[in-house]
């Protein structure tokens, strides 16, 4: 009773009844035990890869729209050309109102004479005629001071924009003058030695006469590129200098010079 409950109980499966009385130490035994393990894991390895592939491309758009959003917040400066600053331009100031002049006339003390003849009264002018004298000539003292005054302050002022830039050998000072700058440059021994190269930015006025005056560098490298700047500018010929209302006038420019060794 016993063994046939055993028998009952032990329900032998499909691998063995196809292995019965065969050598189940051969390999394919031991394969096929293993299989729904085996198919388990490939479904698992399939999913996870598969989920990977779906998921992948929204994480990398994510990323991507973060990044973007982030450059967009950045703020980045590249300087290639100084252009000349936008500054309202003052007006004139106005003449200074002329001074009141003010008649001394010197009280002469009264003199007791005999007579007094008709034709000498004709050679004395009256105090009114005195006065009116005076206060005219010191006006026009005056107003010729002042004039002179304006003149000079509007020869002394320096302008950053005017209504007729300046100009050089009638073309672009950005083209005509780079052209001119850049034959006329020689590169420092020392500097090309020891690999110095950058850009100076050198700041002049160009006069009236269309001279150049006030050659300073306002960027500086190394004072020996500095140095040769200074030259190449200094020996410029005359430029067409700005004008404004018609007139030359003082105007403040600002020109970038690349040394780059080749």
């Amino acid at each position: 009773m016993s063994i046939m409950e055993n028998e009952l109980k032990y329900i032998p499966s499909f691998d063995d009844i196809v292995f019965e009385n065969r050598n189940k130490e051969y390999g394919a035994y031991k394969i096929r035990k293993k299989y729904n393990r085996t198919v388990l894991w490939a479904m698992l390895v399939g999913v996870i890869v598969l989920g990977s592939v779906v998921i992948t491309p929204y994480v990398m758009a994510s990323v991507s729209e973060r990044r973007q959003q982030r450059e967009e917040k950045a703020v980045t400066a590249e300087m290639e050309k100084l252009d000349q600053p936008i500054v309202d331009v003052p007006p004139p100031p106005p003449p200074p109102p002329p001074a009141e002049a003010q008649a001394v006339v010197k009280f002469v003390a009264p003199k007791v004479v005999d007579s007094v003849k008709v034709e000498d009264q004709s050679s004395f002018a009256t105090v009114d005629e005195v006065k009116e004298t005076v206060q005219d000539e010191a006006v026009v003292e005056v107003v010729e001071e002042v004039k002179e005054e304006v003149q000079d302050v509007a020869e002394e002022q320096v302008f950053f924009v005017v209504e007729e830039m300046p100009g050089f050998n009638g073309g672009d000072v950005n083209v005509e003058f780079r052209k001119y700058v850049f034959a006329n440059m020689k590169y420092p021994e020392v500097a090309a030695e020891n690999g110095i190269q950058g850009k100076v930015y050198v700041q002049f006025v160009i006069e009236p006469d269309g001279r150049l005056s006030n050659v300073r560098v306002i960027r500086s490298v190394d004072p020996v590129l500095d140095k040769e700047a200074i030259r190449v500018i200094e020996s410029s010929p005359k430029w067409n200098p700005g004008k404004q209302r018609g007139k030359p006038v003082r105007v403040s420019y600002t020109f970038p010079i690349t040394f780059v060794l080749q």
